[in-house]
């Protein structure tokens, strides 16, 4: 459509007779891409739905989870050029001895039973684009396009068979497959309980039915072994949807699914707005992460959203977890949850055994306690494989002048710089920048060192004290490279590695049967944090990363360092497991009036003017007085002021009726509005925040 000078893309969502605008005024749309819905009904409500309860306007929900092929105008069908040859075409011509390119086109279109697309040819070699074009000018070739197939039946695809279900796993997948319409189920499984088998035969049932199932995962990195999993055991189409494609690759997958070419959709948050043709199933794995909440722009959780999904199309969802979220054992206590627990591992595999190392009365050598480098050294001698969790990364969290003692900071953000050894450079985990690292301070010209730990400084440690040891790191700075991840998580399956250290990517559902031992670092991070979800994501931390442990015929060992010992969560953890964990948290939760038991949204203004923020926040809360039924807290300095060259501030609402609340938000959006119209500053929603930072 016209836009000022220029045209853009739309999508109309809506019609009405008649206009309040003068009819001159109103530019006619100068074409229409597709002749039938880009999204149907029910892709449609769902969307419309994030929108409304998320916050955030529909025209770029809608946009936001489009391809960029579509939004950039391609047709929601997929077209393919096809070529075929035509009656002048010589097969047996000796002129294509000098044009070896043409030559193998033409024998690879004349061995075709019929006309065959240009992207398959396009694998002969590079200049098939070239040799193309000459053949057509010889009246050899003619090119037409075509719209790919429709939807596939996916009844009679072959299915490998998988393992013996044990008695929970039978029991569970008979209570998902008897629920032919909306359910949510929780499968509630300590690690290596089989919640994957479970998951397979359930699509796997839904697939013999004719339709088609979404499988959500938390990380790109969990992706590509899903998709080979699923792969081995579907001869049904299956593609991938996250950040990690190009722009061809994600449009062609979107595409695929809308059709119903694709039986299995299996994708990162944003591909639960993928539109699918027959949708059969929905799940949810590794549910309580907190990368399905997207924590920029449009704010929505996935999980949430897939739940809606799952109503609107009248089909079971199923989210599993070793450590579900404390809202979904809510709502399994309520009764609009139910409960599938897998209590013990399949297999070999056992539960670990876990010890608490109390870092007060152990002698520490760079943050290996004796304790742990003994067990360590135990383990690796019988030629078991050790992991090692320290949720930070770099070599030293902290660059310190050994003269006046001054910290090297970030002048972006109120935070310290890490330091980065292999590159001698500072960088800062908030915003990113980064700087070289000085070898003498500024102030009083005295030489610098780094103090603290991170995940480069303990691998480094690691080659000295283990020197016949293969050690790896898996972080964000050593799988930067792309397929660095894949190289390194196939080198640990294969027993190429030895001792791995890693930062939150080792809890991320990797199954290992060599790890015999894990060791946690610093489990102390997040005991105290003024954050009311901290201790419930340290706590799914730990039991994730332990969970690595004891997987294969080697019984597993769990040494976790702490200053700590005597706090009740890892009393809890150690004699209950998870489960005593959410109890005790439950309660304190109800006492505080926290979520489940209360409904929170979090306003965050960010500028580049200090206390502009506050001021808006403070304006904002005053011209719209009494909420009913919510009790607004702040406005207030967020807990990292500065980030990234702006002062954030932020004001909490909370409420015990979801309704109401939704309500203050409505309301709060045309002041915020007006307000951010006429002042430099930028305030954002955020519905069921996961964090208060």
């Amino acid at each position: 459509m016209p836009f000022g000078r220029r045209h853009e893309v739309g999508i109309v969502v809506d019609g009405t007779a008649s206009s309040d605008i003068d009819q001159s005024r109103i530019k006619s749309i100068s074409e229409v891409i597709d002749d039938a819905p880009l999204l149907d009904a029910n892709t449609l409500a769902v969307l419309t739905f994030a929108a409304s309860y998320y916050q955030h306007p529909i025209g770029e929900v809608i946009v936001g989870t489009l391809p960029k092929r579509l939004r950039e105008g391609a047709p929601a069908e997929d077209i393919v050029q096809m070529v075929r040859l035509t009656e002048q075409a010589q097969p047996d011509d000796p002129t294509l001895a000098r044009a070896p390119r043409q030559k193998a086109i033409v024998s690879r279109l004349n061995g075709a039973d019929g006309p065959l697309p240009v992207a398959q040819l396009k694998s002969l070699h590079r200049s098939v684009p070239a040799a193309l074009r000459r053949l057509e000018q010889r009246g050899w070739l003619t090119r037409y396009e075509q719209r790919a197939g429709g939807a596939r039946d996916f009844r009679h695809d072959n299915v490998a068979k998988g393992p013996e279900l044990s008695d929970a796993q039978a029991s569970a997948l008979a209570a998902i497959n008897a629920s032919s319409n909306f359910q949510t189920f929780v499968l509630n499984g300590v690690t290596g309980s089989g919640k994957t088998e479970v998951y397979l035969r359930a699509i796997e049932h839904v697939l013999k039915a004719g339709r088609q199932a979404l499988v959500l995962v938390p990380e790109i990195a969990l992706t590509p072994q899903l998709v080979t999993r699923f792969e081995r055991r579907f001869a049904a189409p299956i593609v991938a949807l996250h950040s990690g494609l190009n722009q061809t690759e994600r449009a062609s997958a979107w595409r695929d699914a809308r059709a119903g070419r694709a039986a299995v959709v299996i994708g990162t948050r944003s591909a639960v707005f993928t539109p699918l043709h027959t949708p059969g199933i929905v799940v949810v794995d590794e549910e309580h992460d907190g990368s399905f909440k997207q924590q920029e722009g449009f704010r929505y959780h996935a999980r949430d959203v897939a739940v809606y999904l799952a109503r609107r199309h009248d089909i079971p969802i199923v989210m599993g977890s070793a450590t579900p979220t404390l809202e979904s054992l809510h709502n399994v206590a309520a009764g609009r949850y139910k409960a599938l627990e897998l209590p013990e591992r399949v297999g070999p595999g056992t539960d670990p055994h876990l010890q608490l190392v109390d870092l007060r009365e152990e002698s520490i050598e760079n943050g290996l306690s004796a304790t742990l480098v003994n067990a360590m050294r135990r383990h690796v001698d019988e030629g078991a494989q050790v992991m090692l969790f320290l949720n930070r990364r770099g070599y030293a969290p902290a660059w310190f002048c050994s003269g006046c003692g001054a910290i090297a900071r970030c002048t972006d953000c109120d935070a310290n710089m890490t330091y980065h050894h292999r590159h001698g450079a500072l960088r800062c985990h908030h915003c990113g920048s980064a700087r070289k690292a000085p070898e003498t301070c500024n102030e009083c010209g005295a030489t610098h060192k780094p103090v603290g730990q991170g995940t480069e400084r303990i691998e480094a440690l690691l080659a000295e004290l283990f020197p016949r040891a293969r050690v790896a790191r898996m972080d964000r700075d050593s799988t930067r490279r792309r397929g660095a991840l894949a190289t390194t998580l196939n080198r640990m399956r294969k027993g190429q590695i030895d001792i791995l250290v890693g930062t939150q990517m080792l809890t991320k559902g990797h199954h290992f049967p060599g790890v015999a031992m894990v060791g946690v670092l610093n489990a102390d991070h997040g005991l105290f944090s003024a954050d009311f979800r901290a201790d419930e994501r340290l706590a799914q931390t730990l039991v994730q990363v332990c969970g690595r442990a004891g997987r294969g015929d080697r019984a597993g060992e769990v040494l976790i360092q702490t200053s700590f010992p005597e706090h009740p969560l890892f009393a809890e953890l150690i004699n209950g497991g998870y489960a005593a964990f959410a109890q005790r948290a439950m309660q304190t939760r109800r006492e505080a009036s926290w979520p489940p038991f209360a409904h929170v949204a979090l306003l965050r203004a960010r500028s580049t003017r200090e206390n502009t923020g506050l001021a808006a926040l403070s304006n904002l809360r005053n011209a719209l007085g009494p909420l009913p039924g919510v009790t607004v807290l702040g406005p207030a300095d967020a807990p990292m002021r500065f980030r990234a060259a702006r002062f954030h501030s932020q004001l909490l609402l909370q409420s015990g009726d979801r309704r109401q609340l939704a309500n203050a938000l409505f309301r709060l959006r045309a002041q915020i509005n007006d307000l951010t119209r006429n002042n430099r500053v930028r305030i954002s929603i955020d519905v069921d925040p996961v964090d208060l930072y």
